[in-house]
């Protein structure tokens, strides 16, 4: 079983069982959340889509750890007119176990 959901503006499929890292959510290590906004779930050949989404369906997620992905450096330039910038910018992320996903 597999479900489609929605956090921190990025949509995301995921089974039971399965890590990842998504934006930042302020929860506590080890602590369990619920994800209601599921916009489909599927089943083998079944499949169920919301609109937008599915009603009654909820994901359990485990927060694993928190952390930071790696720099993203950001080079900006003008030929011929002196001009350079450099900046770097590193996002936060949080690792979540997936759980029970109840449709």
């Amino acid at each position: 079983m597999y479900a489609v959901i929605k956090t921190g503006g990025k949509q995301y499929r995921v089974a039971a069982g399965e890590k990842i890292k998504v934006e930042q959510i302020a929860a506590d290590v080890g602590q369990e959340i619920v994800i209601d906004q599921v916009l489909a779930v599927g089943n083998g050949s079944e499949i169920k889509v919301g609109t937008p989404l599915v009603s009654g369906a909820s994901v359990t997620v485990k927060v694993v750890s928190h952390g930071r992905h790696d720099k993203v450096h950001i080079f900006k330039m003008r030929r011929r007119k002196h001009y350079q910038k450099r900046q770097g910018h590193r996002q936060n992320f949080t690792e979540i176990e997936i759980g029970a996903i109840a449709a």
